[in-house]
């Protein structure tokens, strides 16, 4: 055998990392490494001792010219590197220059897995130059491969492994795509019975295998012990039992529904309070943070109306927003702001009267015709309006798809998604309320990117905090009773903090000086129409 090991220590002799190529025990190689120091130091100071007799020669100047030592046994060739050295062990019997040229690659590989060369970083990537020294010596003996070989073997890219996932892969799509067509079906199951309240369904037991439902003794035992709450439905047997109490408090509850909706129709006062209560969340105004203003304040607020198809395109799009100005400290009334141009450059601008339009458009600021006169003191100025209309449906902020389909047993499978067309914006709060037809079962939703909230009396709420570039694209399944037309229009609403059109206040400076005033601003861009019809 010709390499013995090869390892890499401190320039105290430390050993950090070693690999042996032939079977040798591990007193043994640490005998061998703990040696290796201390005929480095006997090495220099019998340079230095022939160096004072004047011997001169190539080992006299330093023990930096000295690439290898030798004992009895073994050939120690070495390479200083920064802090650390660079050590094969060989047999004495090995080619020197072999030695020296295989010691080279092993040095070139170390500043591929550590920058620092230090002692943490060789520890760090122990294992990566473990592999790494196993590609350049098998058994003993040098491989012939060179550095970027031994990169590509150490990766370890694996065709066979990537088919392998892909497969894999695969697999679990199609597991999970059967695990929902089998909770569909059990639904549509459920809901069957349900509608034709326990007659002519299949039976309890045949359950048992498919979903881990437990065989009931009969219907009439079930209705009096049920596991949902009653509920109206509109396909209900003509001839129903009236003793169990089941039917006692679902009679009740309808009643109680027919109470409320008399109330409702009959007074006012009553109509504010129910709706108090069960206002969907879609038509709650969103609650934002109080922002602390200074004494120079800029206002930005954005509305937008969006009237999208169902089947894709956009009927109709405007957008409007509004800049105000507030000064209260009048030592700051001689300002101008610095805006952000917008990108679509069919915004259309319209300024104040006294603002001056040429240094709005060469310079993209907002400063006073006068500016010797200060804006008016707390007092919300109106400085900059825009507007944009559109058809065009790569512009609309946020698409929904919503895809009803007949399930066969007198409803509708929804499959529902949203994506974000404008990745720079980020809309917090959204809620995407899709009708729900009166007298059905409630949705029984299969699958659901947020959360959602049904509420009883006609809409179905999906819920998602934040839609940005990072969850551009979500999802919601849900069955229920009912046909395609009666899950339109769906009403979308949210707020966010970035403006559609990307204008924005960048900086707040003096008339005289340019020097920066200190400045505070407040965004608000929300929906007053959006809906998909």
């Amino acid at each position: 055998m010709v390499l013995l090991a090869a390892a890499v220590c401190t320039r105290g002799g430390k050993a950090l990392l070693s690999r042996q190529f032939v079977e040798m025990t591990k007193s043994r190689i640490e005998g061998l490494l703990a040696a290796f120091p201390k005929l480095i130091s006997s090495s220099s100071g019998s340079t230095s001792a022939s160096s004072g007799r004047g011997s001169g020669g190539p080992g006299s100047s330093s023990t930096k010219q000295h690439t290898f030592v030798e004992t009895e046994s073994v050939r120690y060739v070495y390479q200083p590197m920064e802090k650390i050295y660079m050590l094969l062990i060989t047999t004495k019997t090995s080619n020197i220059l072999e030695d020296l040229e295989t010691l080279r690659l092993f040095a070139r590989v170390l500043p591929e897995y550590c920058r620092n060369m230090d002692e943490a970083d060789i520890l760090d990537n122990a294992f990566n130059l473990i592999f790494a020294f196993d590609e350049i010596v098998a058994l003993g003996y040098r491989e012939s491969v060179n550095l970027a070989q031994i990169r590509t073997f150490v990766e370890m890219d694996s065709h066979e492994e990537k088919v392998y996932q892909a497969v894999r892969q695969t697999q679990e799509r199609e597991a999970k795509q059967k695990m929902r067509e089998k909770a569909k079906e059990l639904h549509r199951q459920k809901m069957e019975i349900a509608k034709r309240g326990g007659r002519g369904g299949p039976p309890m037991s045949s359950y048992g295998g498919q979903g881990g439902f437990t065989p009931g003794p009969n219907i009439g035992d079930t209705l009096s012990t049920p596991a949902e709450p009653p509920k109206p439905t509109y396909s209900a047997p003509a001839k129903k039992t009236t003793n169990s109490k089941a039917m006692k408090l679902g009679g009740k509850a309808k009643d109680v529904d027919s109470f409320v909706d008399q109330l409702m129709s009959e007074g006012v006062n009553v109509m504010t309070e129910i709706s108090a209560k069960q206002q969907p969340a879609a038509s709650k105004a969103p609650v934002l943070p109080e922002i602390p203003t200074e004494s120079v304040h800029a206002k930005l607020e954005e509305k937008i109306t969006v009237t999208a198809n169902r089947d894709g395109g956009l009927e109709s799009m405007e957008l409007s927003g509004i800049m105000t100005l507030r000064i209260t400290d009048d030592q700051f009334g001689r300002i101008k702001l610095q805006l952000q141009n917008p990108t679509n450059k069919g915004i259309q601008m319209q300024t104040h009267p006294n603002i001056d339009k040429e240094l709005l458009k060469t310079r993209a600021q907002i400063g006073l015709k006068n500016s010797g006169k200060p804006f008016p003191l707390s007092t919300d100025v109106g400085v900059l309006k825009w507007r944009y209309t559109t058809t065009e449906e790569s512009n609309i902020p946020l698409s929904i798809n919503c895809w009803p389909s007949d399930n066969g047993q007198g409803g509708c499978d929804v499959n529902i998604e949203y994506e974000l067309e404008q990745e720079q914006l980020e809309l917090n709060d959204v809620v995407i309320s899709i009708p729900i037809p009166h007298g059905v079962n409630a949705p029984v939703v299969a699958e659901c990117d947020g959360a959602y909230t049904y509420e009883k009396r006609g809409a179905l709420l999906w819920q998602l905090p934040v839609i940005d570039s990072s969850n551009k694209t979500g999802s919601m399944e849900f069955s229920c009773g009912g046909n395609a037309d009666d899950f339109f229009p769906i009403h979308v609403s949210f707020y966010s903090k970035k403006t559609y059109s990307e204008i924005k206040v960048l900086d707040c400076l003096d008339v005289d000086s340019e020097a920066p005033v200190k400045y505070s601003s407040e965004t608000l861009f929300i929906p007053d129409k959006y809906d998909i019809v």
